[in-house]
């Protein structure tokens, strides 16, 4: 069986809720399940975040969940037929004060802050770029624009200002219930969407660690980067987060479509360099909604991705309304098992100009290295917290890394790590014996057979977080 490191977030949805595929999505290689709380009632993702934990049992994968906040609301109202048909250099007027459905001539906002956040000159994008409206000038609580780029708007779009610059904050009264929902059945990860600052996500945090206290519980928090405010910010956020999402819609939407690839691949780069975990999102595989196979540039995208360095590669409609949700998830697997036989550098490289100051990252640097250059068939990361088997992911190498943890929190918060296969184990107190239950899971999972190196590092005491002390390399007999 090949060992793919990349990992695959999958969205859940009515396409893919049915326990029967579901367990054939995660037998084809779902690491992460995303539960997108900008549809649906708390009740319908309690009862998905169960059928997930079972499935995920019968299967005996470990599966992460993750709550995907819905965040601040920018869109316009509803119009009196649904939709209007809007023709490039006729005049249009968002109004928030409006309480009637909209028409031809103007709609109403859900987002009553717009006349306070632009000014004339401005340009706002609706239904994700696809309508270019030119503010002319504010008027209390009108905005009136000119149709730069007409077409078919219906109930409910998006609203971005180009450049940024709109001052909904992350997180609304729905996201601060959602949150206590999410941590009910013990979420691993929470993305917050709109960050535009290291504040946002201190208070996510805040907010999460509140609601999860009573389950003794910490999910891990990602930062979905999609506002142009974000970019300068990214080193804040990046500190106080656990990982970031490259959400190419919303993003692409502010700064425009061309700027987004190079920015992916900064953003992979600065997530590795800080030691955070880094997902890339938004149309990877769009076209597979509808039809049976990629295109081949849908391909060449993923492809790129993990080339990056990115730690997952994310499914949104693709698997929770699409036609192909199964399919999908083969034909990503796929692409990224391929695109990992090309990607390698010379690990002694990565290791250059680079200086640890702590005990435990030292002895994870020394395992990736000591495991390079004897051609190791594995390293082997007992963790309590997941941190060293995470240092190690950092770094390129073609060697797999399996973490050993007791924890089953730990367990499912490194399915998200590239290149990490997260196993449960109660280890023993004594270091010897722990040490041998370790060779043992591995000989019973056929990761290692006689004659084969490892190495394994671990501390002592053993199930001290923080405390990995130890490096071992071992033959087994």
């Amino acid at each position: 069986m090949t060992r793919r490191a990349t990992k695959i977030v999958a969205t859940l949805g009515p396409a893919s809720s049915d326990p029967v595929l579901l367990e054939k999505m995660i037998c084809a290689g779902v690491n992460v399940v995303r539960l997108n709380f900008s549809h649906g009632k708390a009740q319908d993702h309690i009862n998905l975040a169960a059928l997930v934990r079972e499935v995920a049992q019968r299967t005996g994968r470990e599966v992460a969940i993750m709550a995907d906040l819905q965040g601040p609301k920018i869109r316009v109202g509803k119009f009196a037929d649904g939709k209007v048909m809007l023709v490039s250099g006729e005049k249009f007027i968002l109004d928030a004060s409006r309480v009637e459905p909209g028409d031809l001539k103007g709609v109403g906002l859900d987002y009553k802050e717009l006349p306070r956040d632009v000014k004339a000159g401005d340009v706002l994008l609706l239904n994700d770029g696809l309508i270019v409206l030119t503010v002319n000038a504010v008027r209390g609580e009108e905005v009136h624009t000119t149709v730069k780029l007409g077409g078919e708007l219906s109930n409910n779009k998006g609203i971005n200002k180009q450049g940024g610059g709109l001052t909904a904050p992350a997180l609304t009264a729905k996201d601060m219930e959602d949150i206590k929902t999410a941590m009910s059945f013990q979420a691993d990860y929470v993305a917050v969407s709109f960050p535009k600052n290291a504040t946002d996500m201190e208070m996510a945090r805040q907010l999460c660690n509140v609601a999860a206290a009573p389950y003794k519980h910490k999910p891990g928090l990602i930062a979905k980067i999609e506002r142009a405010e974000a970019i300068p910010k990214l080193d804040e956020i990046l500190k106080v987060s656990d990982g970031i999402m490259v959400a190419r819609g919303d993003l692409a939407v502010e700064v425009g479509n061309a700027a987004v690839p190079a920015l992916q691949k900064r953003m992979i780069k600065m997530a590795r360099a800080a030691d955070k975990v880094v997902i890339t999102a938004t149309q990877m595989m769009e076209s597979m909604i509808l039809n049976p196979v990629p295109t081949r540039a849908e391909v060449s995208d993923v492809a790129n991705a993990v080339l990056d360095g990115t730690d997952a590669v994310m499914l949104s409609a693709e698997t929770a309304a699409g036609r192909f949700p199964l399919e999908t998830v083969e034909e990503m697997a796929k692409i990224c098992e391929e695109a990992e036989k090309a990607e390698y550098k010379e690990l002694s490289a990565d290791f250059s100009g680079k200086t640890f100051a702590r005990i435990d990252q030292s002895i994870a640097m020394g395992a990736l290295f000591t495991a390079h250059h004897l051609g190791a068939k594995a390293i082997v990361a007992m963790t309590d917290s997941g941190s060293t088997a995470l240092w190690m992911s950092r770094h390129d190498i073609r060697v797999p890394i399996y973490a050993l943890t007791p924890r089953l929190e730990t367990q499912r918060k490194m399915a998200l790590y590239r290149n990490v296969r997260s196993i449960l184990m109660d280890s023993s107190a004594d270091r010897d014996t722990a040490l041998q239950q370790a060779e043992g899971h591995l000989l019973r999972l056929d990761i290692v057979q006689s004659g084969d190196v490892y190495a394994i590092t671990c501390g002592e005491p053993m199930g001290a977080p923080g405390g990995t002390n130890m490096l071992k390399v071992c033959r087994v007999a």
